[in-house]
């Protein structure tokens, strides 16, 4: 199995200062870097303290030039938002930076608030977001530039710098709907799997992804396929469970509309039973185990719900997966 950490930057109840904040996130990156992690994921998040970090290029050339093995992951850019010619120069930049360690994921964004403050219709927001793709990778992968689209244009244009790695960084796009699947699966793009469906929701929809990858021509072999798992440790499983519970309810109230997921009952509850693991060091263990053989989890993109939750699992979970 492989394993990379999703990387937010909560600020809750604004504790301690927001420079702290960041303090605390890259000496955890520099632990990722010495311990036998793929990647560090970046996420990027506006106008809220669920996770103050709103430009990855920034951050993730800080936290490459503190690191030597680490991949920089982007979980994800929020491409609908971006002129896919400045998105395409900062990537490749940190792709040469970082000495080609530079994962690319690309996602549409949910949040309405970041739609209407940033003018962008969230009616728009799919076919801005898959054009944004398209011109990026076109980008890297041509010498010129020559491209017409519904919401951009351009001629000829020679964009650089072109990332180091050949033909172009890894990429990911962010898809939970069938029909963000079907997509991906059509245009031949790897898949990044939400933290916010249940465990049985991502084996489906990794089953369906492989069904249309194979429809469309594509093969399914060789790809990594990350599933994002909120993880929850302590030294009892009750203990654990109640530190999901906490961290269910802060998702809750400061950014996941449980509607989005068409969730029935407790929202709260939903995410203790079936989406973050939780438990003693043991029980994580063996749910991870379960999980590989249920629903094929070969790449976790843990979510730690607490820094005590990361260290357990670097320091006992994660060695007996290596």
């Amino acid at each position: 199995m492989k394993f990379g950490i999703l990387q937010f930057f909560s600020w809750p109840e604004r504790r301690v200062a927001l420079p702290t904040v960041y303090q605390r996130a890259l000496e955890r990156i520099a632990i990722m870097d010495q311990t036998g992690y793929d990647a560090v994921w970046l996420t990027e998040h506006h106008f809220s303290d669920y996770s103050v970090c709103p430009s990855i290029p920034v951050m993730g050339a800080h936290a490459a030039a503190r690191t030597k093995r680490l991949r920089i992951g982007a979980g994800v850019t929020l491409a609908a938002f971006y002129h896919p010619l400045r998105l395409a120069e900062e990537i490749a930049l940190l792709d040469i930076l970082s000495d080609g360690r530079v994962n690319w994921g690309a996602g549409r964004g949910f949040d309405a608030k970041e739609f209407e403050n940033f003018n962008v219709p969230m009616s728009e927001s799919y076919d801005r977001f898959r054009e944004v793709v398209e011109i990026v990778k076109q980008a890297w992968t041509n010498e010129r530039l020559t491209y017409q689209g519904k919401y951009f244009s351009f001629n000829n244009v020679e964009v650089l710098p072109k990332p180091l790695q050949q033909p172009h960084p890894p990429m990911w796009v962010a898809a939970g709907s069938p029909d963000a699947i079907d997509w991906a699966a059509s245009s031949g793009h790897s898949i990044l799997m939400d933290p916010h469906s249940t465990h049985v929701e991502l084996g489906e929809k990794k089953r369906f992804y492989r069904h249309k990858l194979a429809t469309y021509g594509h093969d399914f072999t060789g790809r990594d396929v990350p599933m994002a798992r909120l993880l929850a440790i302590d030294e009892t499983d009750a203990a654990a469970a109640e530190g999901a519970r906490q961290g269910a309810q802060w998702l809750l109230k400061t950014y996941v509309d449980p509607r989005m997921f068409g969730v029935v009952g407790d929202p709260v509850q939903r995410y203790v039973d079936s989406v973050v693991i939780h438990g003693s060091v043991e029980r994580v263990i063996d749910e991870l185990a379960r999980l590989r053989e249920e629903i094929d989890l070969q790449y976790m993109i843990g979510a730690p719900l607490g820094h005590k939750t990361f260290m357990a699992f670097t320091e006992k979970v994660l060695p007996k997966f290596l």
